[in-house]
């Protein structure tokens, strides 16, 4: 197996990971090791708290490792124009892919017209700027009927993704999900999953799907048996990472 082969195997599962720095009481201190794991693993982005995107989008310039936020997380109960207000506001700090919350409430009360209307200003706000949505159903709290509606409304509004969990409600993917997701979208939205990826295995098995993007924070798990598995290797990361030096981060 050449390095060349191992390379290419390896980023075609790393470039899969969104690594997840969302646990609020997360320090700075914490969110620094995190994007220090994140560029060693070289992942696919990391995904911050909102109030950290410009210093993530400082650490990651020069990197194959996007930047990415959360919008209206994690209960999607925002004003439309709070949600645009802040995917705006992250995209002006650097953040490449935005993962929006839908609101729960209105898709429970089959207000579809809102919804279509909330995902499609989400939407155009990121695609204005060439940066990319992801559109987070929480799929514990909804029926197949509302999670093919979802779907079929994302695809119309040309949403990067459809992703199935935030990771803070009471469930997160499941392979039925995913099946069920991947078949109702259209050819240019892809799925993402977020909750219940947690080692290499099913890593691989939702690949074989056609899921795209894995929303973890257990990186490691993920990929240290890959990276054995190719010869790769181990990860070394500093103990003790630069802090910014900027008090507003």
């Amino acid at each position: 197996m050449t390095p060349h082969v191992s390379k290419m195997k390896y980023n075609d599962y790393s470039k899969m990971i969104d690594h997840a720095l969302l646990t609020p009481t997360m320090q700075v201190s914490d969110l620094e090791s995190g994007i220090d794991l994140a560029l060693a693993y070289d992942v696919a982005s990391v995904c911050v708290m909102p109030y950290y995107v410009q210093r993530l989008s400082e650490r990651l310039n020069g990197s194959t490792v996007k930047t990415s936020t959360t919008i209206g997380f994690p209960h999607g109960a925002n004003h439309v124009r709070t949600k645009v207000d802040e995917a705006k506001r992250a995209i002006d700090h650097g953040c490449e892919e935005i993962d929006v919350v839908i609101n729960l409430s209105q898709v429970l009360s089959e207000c579809w017209s809102y919804v279509a209307e909330e995902i499609g200003a989400i939407v155009v706000t990121a695609h204005a700027s060439n940066q990319k949505a992801k559109i987070i159903f929480e799929n514990c709290f909804l029926n197949d009927s509302h999670k093919i509606k979802l779907c079929q409304i994302c695809t119309e509004q040309r949403a990067d993704w459809v992703k199935t969990s935030t990771g803070f409600g009471t469930g997160g993917a499941t392979i039925a999900d995913l099946k069920l997701m991947i078949e109702h979208s259209g050819p240019n939205t892809q799925v993402k999953a977020a909750g219940g990826v947690r080692d290499l295995t099913t890593l691989m098995e939702v690949k074989k799907l056609g899921v795209t993007r894995c929303g973890a924070s257990g990186t490691p798990a993920l990929l240290d048996p890959l990276r054995e598995q190719l010869s790769l290797p181990p990860v070394k990361l500093n103990s003790k990472p630069s802090p910014p030096t900027n008090a507003n981060y």
